[in-house]
Parts: C-alpha cells; structure tokens; sequence
C-alpha cells in the first residue's frame, strides 16, 4: 500500500517542504532510508542522516533548522516522534483491516458477535460465547464455551483461551498465549502421590491489556485471576492461579508469578524475575531483571538480587562482593602480620 507525502502531512496536520506527490511504501530507520521508504529524525543524535538519507520522505520537528539542503521531502511536525509512533498507529489500524470469515471455521451453539468481525480460517468458537464489535480473530485461534470478548480485540493466530475467560475491550491477544488453562494444583496424598485438585474460576482481563506470545494465564482455583486494566505483559510471561495484576502493570519477558500473588499499580518488572507465591507487592514498584522476590513489598520499593535487596544496598554490596578474592587475600595477609 503506498501513501504520498501530501496524505500523511493530512493525517498528521503537518506542513510539507518538497514534493507532495513523493509516494512511500514502507517504513525506514534514518540511516538506512531507500527509495519509497518514510522516516523520521527526533534524536538530535542522527540528524546528520537527514543529509545522507535516500529515505523519499522524513518527519522532522518544525524547529529543526537545516545546515544545507536535502534530497528527501519534508513533514514539519510539532513532535516528529510522536507523530511517527501516531502514523505507526494508523498503519497498524490499516494493516490489520480485516472483516469476514474464512473457511473453514466453526462457531458453536448460542454464540453471538458484532459488526465488522473477523474471523481466519481453522478457528474454533465454542458455545455460549459472546463477541463484540471490530473483533479480529486470526486463524487457528480456539475459543472455548462461555467465553466473553468486547470490543475492538485483536487474538492473534494459535491463541488458546479456555472456557469462562472474559476479555475487556481494546485488547491484544499474541500468538501461541494460552489463557485459563488450570492452575497448577495438586495435592499429594498419603501414598506420595499427587491428585488434581479441580480448577473451577476463571482467568478475567480488563480493557486495553496486551499479553505478548507465548505467556499463559491460569485460572483460578475459586474466584479469578485478575489483570487490570492497562497491564502490559511480554511475550513467554507465566502468571499463575489467582494472581491479581494492578491497572497499568508492565512486566518483561520470562517473569514467572506463582498462586495467589497480588500485584499493585504502575509496577515495573523486568525479564526472569522470579515471584513466590501468597505474597502483596505494593504500587509503583520497581523490580531489576532477574530478581527473586520472597516476601511482601512495600510501595515505590526498587529491588534487584535473589534474594532481592533494596536497589542501592545491592549495588553497595556487589562493589565488595566482585571484589571479595583480593579482600580475602588482603585479610590472610594481615592475620599472617598480626600472627608474626
């Protein structure tokens, strides 16, 4: 699909400098800009690429002064890399454009869905479902029964969401997330050996949630496991039965939340962090990649370590511990001093 420069100044109530009628079929970064590609220049790092860049078209900011002439045609911007990230946007919207259904599909018993609905092909709808407006299911998706998804959701292909499973609006499923599967719950019995204790909630996901590829959400054994609106969860994330996720949660690739853990508003979680379970992690925590956390935390604490420490007496401790073998070596040598 190729757009002009005149139709994305329009979009972006932007003021142009070349040719209106360049045309641009892809996106580019600065640097390794081509011929019908877009980009843009916010960074003042890069903007001697805006002299070299054989990119057609470039969003600048209006307050950028040239030093010399360019080849590329200009979009003046307020912000250049908010309006690129807003273009990304409507790109996105563009792209993913879909309606009607491909066969073969299957839609079960009872199930009801919106205007402008997509479904791909090889997806399973069970019954009792219910589906809202602008909702794109990709190919290979499975829906099971008494599900609910509102409206303007994306489930990309190979999702799998169980039964019960209710999804807010303006969400994002990846491929390959599995949500409401059981809990991991099993009790053993007096021989050693572990029975299935029986998973009977739900898995519940507010409005505007994204959960990245491969990250799988438990149901609960009673009640929900609960993520709240605006969380955003990276791809290959495990968060167990009963957990509860607060509004605007990020949490990065690999973290894995064990049963019954509650997690506040505005945390920030960074990659193979380990969380046990039956514990509060307050609001506007900050939580270093590869950190175990194993008790309550407070709001606003930022932790790093396994176990994890306050942030600045971690860093304060790992200055002796890396070097821990010349201090050894010093203290031997003054108990020899002292010995002698």
């Amino acid at each position: 699909m190729k757009f002009t420069a005149q139709q994305i100044a329009d979009i972006l109530e932007g003021e142009i400098e070349g040719n209106p009628e360049a045309e641009v079929s892809k996106l580019s970064k600065i640097e390794e800009g081509s011929d019908e590609s877009l980009t843009f220049l916010a960074n003042p790092k890069y903007q001697h690429h805006i002299y070299t860049t054989a990119a057609s078209v470039c969003i600048i900011n209006r307050d950028f002064i040239l030093e010399k002439e360019v080849d590329t045609t200009l979009i003046k911007v307020d912000d250049a890399y908010k309006s690129f990230h807003r273009l990304l946007e409507y790109y996105n919207q563009v792209k993913l454009n879909k309606a009607g259904k491909e066969d073969p599909h299957f839609i079960g018993e009872n199930t009801s869905y919106g205007n402008e609905i997509f479904i791909g092909a090889f997806a399973y709808i069970g019954k009792n479902v219910k589906i809202g407006d602008n909702v794109k299911i990709y190919p290979n998706v499975y829906i099971g029964d008494n599900v609910s998804i509102g409206n303007d959701v994306v489930i990309f292909a190979g999702a799998k969401i169980y039964s019960e499973t209710i999804i807010g609006d303006y969400c994002v499923i990846h491929s390959s997330a599995v949500i409401g599967a059981d809990g991991f719950g099993f009790s053993p019995d007096e021989k050693g050996e572990y029975q299935r204790v029986p998973q009977i909630g739900n898995v519940i996901i507010e409005d505007f949630v994204d959960v990245g590829a491969g990250t799988t959400i438990d149901r609960a054994t009673l009640g929900s496991t609960i993520i709240r609106k605006g969380v955003k969860l990276d791809n290959q994330i495990q968060i167990a039965h009963n957990v509860e996720i607060g509004e605007h949660t990020a949490i990065a690739a690999q973290t894995g939340i064990a049963g019954s853990t509650k997690i506040g508003k505005h945390c920030l979680i960074g990659g193979q962090v380990g969380i046990v379970g039956h514990i509060t992690i307050g609001n506007n925590v900050r939580i270093q990649a590869q950190t175990g956390i194993g008790r309550h935390v407070k709001d606003g604490e930022i932790l790093q370590g396994s176990p994890a420490l306050n942030y600045g007496d971690f860093n304060k401790s790992y200055v002796h511990f890396k070097n821990l073998p010349q201090n050894i070596e010093r203290l031997n040598k003054l108990e020899k001093k002292l010995n002698s």
